[in-house]
C-alpha cells in the first residue's frame, strides 16, 4: 500500500455513472471542508450555505419533475447525489430528507398542491425538510400515534406530540401522520391514519384567536442533526392541506420507505468511500520502524476487506 493508491483505480463498474453530476457534487463539496462541519458541530448551527448551494444546483430538485421545475431524475441519480456528498466529507443530512419526503406528494398529492408547493420547493423558496411521524409514547409502533386530526368544517384541528422530527426549525413545510378516525373504530389497525402538508410558516407560535398552536423544542443530541420536538396544541390547518384520501396515510408513507433506504444506503456508501480514503492515506504516511505502516498485512487486510465490503453493499443499492 503506498500513496499512489486511490479507490478509483479499483472501483466497480455499475451502469450509468452520473459521473458528470458526481465531478460536480464534489466541486460543490470542495467548498465545505472539515473545517466547516466541525464549526457547525460546536455551535449546534444548521448548515445554511451548504444547503443553499445543492439547491442552487438543482440538486435537492432532482427528484421533482421537470414540469414543475425540478430536474426530474430517476432515483439512481438521486442516491449517486447524496453519496457523492457524504463520499466528499460532507453531510446530507440536513436535507436529503426534501428528497424522498416529497415522494408523497408526487405520488399523491393533488395538482393543486403539486402546482402550489413543487416549483417553490424546486427553487428552494419554500423547504420541505421536516417529517412528524415518531411520538414519544409509540416509538417505532407508527400505528399507535395518538396525534389526532378532527375535521371542523373547512379546517382539520390538530393535537399531540412528535419528537425525533429533524429539521423543524429549518422548514417551512411538514409532512404530518395523524390519526383522523380512532384505532377502534377501523376494521384495520393500519386504517385512519391521514397525511397532512403543513405550512409551518402560518402556524408555529402559541395558540391564539388567529390560530396557530405549534411549538418547536430542540433535542440536544450527541450529534449535530437540528432534532426536534414539536406539539401541536388546537393547531388549525385548512382541509386542502390533506394529502390523498383521508385515512389512507400509513399506506402512502410505506410507499415512499424504499426510496428513503436506497438513498440513505447510499449516503452510507459514500461515508464508507471516505472512511476507507482516510484509511488508505494514513496508512501510506504513517511511518514506523522505517517504513509506513500500509506495508504491514495486519494494516491491508483489514481495510481490504471493509472495501470488499463497501462493494458488495453498493452492487445491492444500485442494483
Amino acid at each position: 500500500m503506498n500513496s499512489n493508491n486511490n479507490l478509483d483505480h479499483v472501483s466497480v463498474s455499475l451502469g450509468e455513472d452520473y459521473s458528470d453530476i458526481r465531478e460536480s457534487v464534489r466541486r460543490i463539496c470542495a467548498g465545505f471542508p472539515g473545517e466547516y462541519w466541525r464549526h457547525l458541530e460546536e455551535k449546534l448551527e444548521y448548515p445554511t450555505e451548504f444547503v443553499k448551494a445543492l439547491t442552487d444546483a438543482g440538486y435537492l430538485g432532482a427528484l421533482i419533475p421537470e414540469e414543475y421545475g425540478g430536474a426530474g431524475l430517476p432515483l439512481r441519480a438521486a442516491s449517486v447525489i447524496l453519496e457523492e456528498i457524504h463520499a466528499s466529507g460532507c453531510n446530507a443530512g440536513a436535507c436529503h430528507a426534501q428528497m424522498y419526503i416529497m415522494n408523497t406528494l408526487l405520488k399523491y398529492g393533488s395538482e393543486e398542491q403539486k402546482q402550489e408547493y413543487l416549483p417553490r420547493i424546486a427553487t428552494g423558496e419554500l423547504r420541505l425538510q421536516a417529517f412528524g411521524v415518531s411520538e414519544p409514547t409509540s416509538g417505532t409502533d407508527t400505528l399507535s400515534l395518538r396525534t389526532v386530526a378532527v375535521r371542523d368544517g373547512d379546517e382539520y384541528v390538530i393535537n399531540g406530540q412528535k419528537i425525533w422530527t429533524s429539521r423543524a426549525e429549518y422548514s417551512d413545510l411538514m409532512m404530518l401522520l395523524a390519526r383522523t378516525t380512532p384505532r377502534e373504530d377501523v376494521a384495520s389497525k393500519t386504517e385512519g391514519l391521514s397525511i397532512f402538508l403543513v405550512d409551518m410558516r402560518k402556524v408555529v407560535g402559541p395558540k391564539s384567536e388567529a390560530g396557530g398552536g405549534m411549538m418547536i423544542k430542540p433535542i440536544r443530541t450527541m450529534m449535530n442533526h437540528s432534532t426536534t420536538e414539536v406539539f401541536f396544541d388546537d393547531m388549525r390547518i385548512p382541509a386542502s392541506a390533506l394529502i390523498g384520501e383521508e385515512g389512507k396515510g400509513f399506506r402512502y408513507i410505506l410507499s415512499g420507505m424504499n426510496a428513503e433506504r436506497i438513498l440513505i444506503a447510499a449516503e452510507c456508501i459514500g461515508d464508507a468511500k471516505w472512511f476507507i480514503k482516510k484509511a488508505i492515506d494514513y496508512a501510506s504516511e504513517r511511518n514506523v520502524f522505517g517504513r509506513a505502516i500500509g506495508q504491514n498485512q495486519g494494516v491491508q487486510f483489514p481495510i481490504a476487506r471493509c472495501y470488499a465490503q463497501m462493494c458488495a453493499a453498493e452492487l445491492m443499492v444500485h442494483h
